[in-house]
């Protein structure tokens, strides 16, 4: 094998079907597929669509890999096909046995993305990326002036959300035309255009050596897109979607009922315009049981019109006509009108024939057995008639959640009185024509000229089913008012390919072409709910473009399983994860610890090892812009510990435009309007100005620094330490190479210091190792100024509020830490102890940590004689002039003495063997003996724990309890003199 090759082995199993299993490489690693025991000895044929070396990617076009024998012999055991990754994105695999597909799954190829005039490569883990919303830029000369805000406090990725034309809710996300740019960053004088914001994409890549991506909304289009009405097939409307009907109807219904209410018109039933309370809330349930549900008779757009049924029956029975064979697995049902109209279901006439059998020609007869038919008829519809009643019932309770939520709720928007511009509910539906009766507006339904106009708003489900698609036929969710609805948007239908719905799909590819050309990646807004398949198609012909494209996304399935589905299907590099999920400070802590890093103290691997399934690449982030404001939700106290905590992260991190300014409201995608404020690095700011005096900026560089440097110089463990107290946590990084951690003690401030009792005791805590520096250390501060008013023309925010920051100083200069004293536990264990006088709460303070220099010399010498064995010891390695003449022995050379029966007695040698000798295999302690005393004995239980980390595992606590496996493995040899003693010592 070439040497430096990284190279991972991916054991195919008989009927193994790994579509929901994550496998992360990397571009120019090599993967090999071999054969696991179910498939030795059988007919294997592997199949892959990564492309062939000079050929374009198709995601259908599948090939067959070619088998190597490295022993030139016919030898399965030993034999694979393998690929060399050198393009990024997802793909597929599987394998089939003679004709019969057998298992398969996905892997996915991570990006290596470039920064900078020298094109340098920026790590994933490095990213440190913070979102703008691209309305609060203002016009596009003066974008520089804003965004060199995070230039200066040290991000190296800007997430902007979308730059095309906004639709009239002014929601970021809600998109009037997607190929468009957002006229409003023109001047009068100067338009902006695509190519003006792609050589500012390049200039901020070139010169500030940041990364610039945007979200792509492939899931809705505004209400008020011009393409959809010359388009209204792209919507899920009345005519292609006829199983909507029944919902338009009460959507319609209580939008008028909204009316009545806002008009003052149901105060006599109970019912006010401000709805404030059950009394209240009950009343407005008995007038949509009442008044509404009785009235608009949903239920029969779902039953059959009895007397047509029976006359038609009737008539049948009368001609003489006679069903088919009784077929017991047959009974009678509804069957659906396909148009939904009121009473248009049907039930299959052979199937009643076949059920309902005259005992005679006459008309007694006859008549008899269409009553018994007319009875079945009437049973199903009452069946009906209970689902509908069951609907409707979740539909009230849906529409009273919401109201409590909108109206009444403390962490809700409190709209206050029911309006027109605030109703009831959201529309679900859009209705472009005049307002008429209810009963009116129902006779256009049928009507394709108008119906074609009546289109379904997006929104989400809470608890659905993220593959399904909650618009298609099947599902009741605009009926029983289960989604929570954007209002401003329509749902796009795509079907499920291009001819399905022509102009959509093109649409939406040139919107695809434009974002790929102009940015280095992009961010999948509503990730869950875009259909995958559409998905699938938009991101290759963006890959087509950009073949190192940064995707990431936000998912929120609540499951592992289909997070890896979407991951693997869409070539997903980064899932946002989100710190204020966080219900305490233990908790954030642990999110740390499972986002980022190989835990402290894993095993060194090697460059052939088996491939190991993985948990999705992390975009950490302290705020994610659609999050409540973490200064209400928590305190001002805690944005600069939080930031930190999420920032030791071994993972891309993020953060929001607003948070280091400390602004105490969330910044609207919908209602803001004002713009970001610039940078100005003089002592004296002005309204819309910032600088490193504003907020938490200053600890944000240093935070942002600190993150690039841990990622680019190997520190790829991380530890998230047991709580100092319940608001205190340490986080470290540790570099395996040298052995060096950073560690960060964070006291968090999820309670408001100002209002809740924080202990003026912080308890004294033990770092293994020695201190080289304080790295950096911070606090949160208040100080006098004039008290915060929202500015009218730019987000500000807190003025009141600032930090101390010290970097690179020794421990004597702190002024967090009180004394630091150093302590020898035992003969290997030297520890600091570090007693805090001044980390209140919204504090942090930095730790750089190496080894004692006793055991760093050690670590360097136990390296250099690694060497011989992998040329990865040669970082951190020593030079050892005083070790005995053996160990300057190269090992192949001792190695190669050993005859054939040393061999067996260094290598293996069971139980039984190694007792004639008096000895026996090592016992691991609460696990089992090893089943061989040599060498072979170890191997075996590493191969197993080394590739999965496994630290819990017996064997590694053995390792770690002391030298009692090392002195068995030296001893035995050492007994037995000779060739057998040299390579024991």
């Amino acid at each position: 094998m070439p040497g430096g090759k990284e190279t991972r082995l991916l054991h195919l199993g008989e009927m193994e079907k790994l579509d929901k299993t994550l496998f992360r490489l990397e571009q120019g690693f090599e993967l090999q597929f071999r054969l696991g025991p179910t498939l030795q000895g059988k007919p294997v044929t592997v199949y892959t669509n990564y492309p062939a070396p000079g050929e374009v990617f198709d995601r259908h076009k599948f090939r067959t890999l070619s088998w190597h024998n490295p022993t030139g012999k016919e030898d399965d055991s030993d034999k694979y096909c393998k690929l060399d990754l050198q393009i990024s994105g997802s793909y597929q695999y599987y394998f089939s046995l003679g004709n019969e597909k057998s298992g398969g799954g996905y892997i996915v190829v991570d990006p290596i993305l470039h920064v900078g005039a020298d094109n340098h490569v920026l790590p994933l883990d490095c990213v440190t990326l913070q979102t703008y919303l691209a309305k609060c830029l203002g016009p596009f000369h003066e974008w520089e002036d804003r965004l060199k805000v995070a230039k200066e406090t040290g991000y190296n990725m800007i997430h902007f959300t979308p730059l095309q034309t906004l639709g009239l809710s002014r929601s970021c996300y809600s998109l009037a035309d997607q190929l468009e740019v957002n006229p409003e960053f023109s001047s009068h004088n100067k338009k902006c255009t695509w190519s003006d914001i792609g050589a500012l994409v390049e200039k901020l890549k070139n010169e500030w050596n940041m990364l610039c991506i945007t979200d792509v909304v492939y899931n809705h289009t505004a209400t008020n897109s011009e393409w959809l009405r010359l388009h209204p097939e792209c919507g899920y409307n009345l005519v292609n979607s006829p199983h909507l009907k029944p919902a338009w109807v009460l959507d319609r219904a209580l939008w008028h009922l909204t009316g009545m209410v806002a008009d003052g018109k149901c105060i006599v039933k109970g019912v006010p315009p401000l709805i404030e309370n059950d009394q209240h809330l009950n009343c407005l349930r008995k007038i949509i049981y009442e008044d509404i549900y009785p009235k608009l008779k949903l239920w029969e757009f779902f039953q059959v019109d009895v007397n047509k049924a029976v006359q038609q029956f009737k008539t049948l029975l009368t001609q003489g006509k006679m069903g088919t064979k009784s077929d017991p697995n047959q009974h009678l049902k509804i069957l659906q009108d396909p148009d939904y109209r009121r009473l248009g279901c049907t039930v299959d006439m052979n199937i009643a024939l076949a059920t309902f059998i005259p005992h005679s020609n006459g008309p007694a007869a006859i008549e008899e057995c269409c009553n018994w038919f007319r009875k079945r008829i009437e049973e199903l519809n009452a069946e009906q008639y209970r689902q509908t009643s069951h609907h409707q019932e979740q539909a009230v309770n849906c529409l009273v959640g919401t109201v409590v939520y909108e109206r009444i709720a403390c962490n809700g928007p409190k709209l206050g009185p029911i309006s027109r511009k605030h109703p009831l509910v959201t529309r679900y539906f859009t209705y472009p024509f005049k307002e008429l009766t209810v009963e009116e507006e129902e006779t256009m339904i049928h009507q394709p000229d108008k119906a074609c106009f009546f289109m379904a708003h997006n929104g989400w489900v809470m608890g659905d089913d993220p593959l399904r698609n909650f618009a298609e036929p099947g599902s009741n969710v605009y009926l029983r008012r289960e989604l929570i609805c954007w209002g401003d948007s329509v749902k796009l239908r795509y079907g499920n390919k291009p001819e399905d719905c022509p102009y959509l799909w093109a649409h939406m590819k040139k919107y695809t072409e434009i974002t790929a050309k102009y940015f280095h990646g992009v961010r999948l807004d509503n990730c869950h709910s875009t259909p995958i398949h559409v998905a699938e198609y938009m991101l290759d012909t963006a890959r087509k473009l950009r073949a190192d494209l940064y995707v990431v996304a936000e998912l929120f399935t609540g499951n592992e399983e289909l997070d890896n589905i979407f991951v693997n299907r869409l070539g997903i590099t980064s899932l946002i994860r989100e710190a204020m999920t966080a219900y305490n400070s233990h908790e954030e802590g642990r999110l740390v610890y499972r986002f980022g890093g190989e835990p402290v103290g894993s095993f060194v691997q090697p460059r052939l090892r088996p491939l190991m399934p993985a948990i999705a690449h992390a975009l950490f982030m302290d705020i994610t812009h659609d999050n409540e404001c973490p200064i209400q939700h928590r305190s001002a106290y805690d944005a600069l510990p939080s930031a930190m905590i999420v920032s030791m992260a071994c993972c891309a991190t993020g953060s929001t435009k607003g948070y280091d300014e400390l602004v105490p409201h969330q910044i609207s995608v919908v209602s803001e309007e004002r713009f970001y404020a610039k940078w100005n690095p003089a002592a004296h700011l002005t309204s819309g100005e910032v600088n490193f005096q504003t907020g938490i900026l200053a600890g944000r560089l240093a935070i942002n620094r600190l993150h690039q440097e841990l990622g680019a110089k190997g520190f790829n463990q991380a530890r998230s330490e047991d709580q100092v107290d319940e608001d205190i946590v340490a986080v470290t990084r540790h570099c395996p190479n040298t052995h060096q951690s950073v560690v960060a003690v964070c006291r968090t401030a999820f309670r408001d210091p100002k209002t809740c009792f924080y202990s003026k005791e912080v308890p004294e805590m033990c770092i293994p190792g020695k201190i080289d520096e304080v790295v950096l250390e911070a606090r949160t501060i208040e100080r006098s100024a004039s008290p915060y008013k929202k500015d009218l023309h730019f987000i500000n925010g807190l003025p009141n509020f600032t930090m101390e920051l010290r970097e690179h100083i020794q421990i004597k200069d702190s002024k967090i830490i009180k004394q630091a004293g150093t302590a020898i536990k035992g003969p290997n264990e030297f520890v600091q102890e570090i007693e805090f006088e001044r980390l209140t709460p919204g504090s942090v303070i930095v730790f750089r940590v190496s080894l004692d220099p006793k055991a760093q010399e050690a670590v360097g010498i136990l390296r250099n004689h690694l060497i011989q064995f992998s040329s990865h010891f040669k970082s951190g390695s020593l030079p050892d002039d005083h070790s005995a003449p053996i160990l300057k022995t190269p090992f192949s050379s001792l190695a190669s003495k050993l005859t054939l029966a040393e061999l067996n007695q260094v290598l293996y040698r069971c139980e039984a063997e190694e007792q004639e000798d008096g000895g026996g295999c090592y016992n691991i302690p609460n696990w089992s003996p090893l089943k061989y005393a040599g060498l072979q004995g170890l191997m075996s239980v590493m191969a197993d724990i080394r590739p999965k980390n496994d630290l819990g595992h017996p064997f590694c606590d053995n390792l770690r309890s002391g030298d009692w496996m090392i002195d068995y493995v030296s001893n035995r040899l050492i007994s037995r003199a000779g060739a057998c003693a040299e390579v024991s010592k």
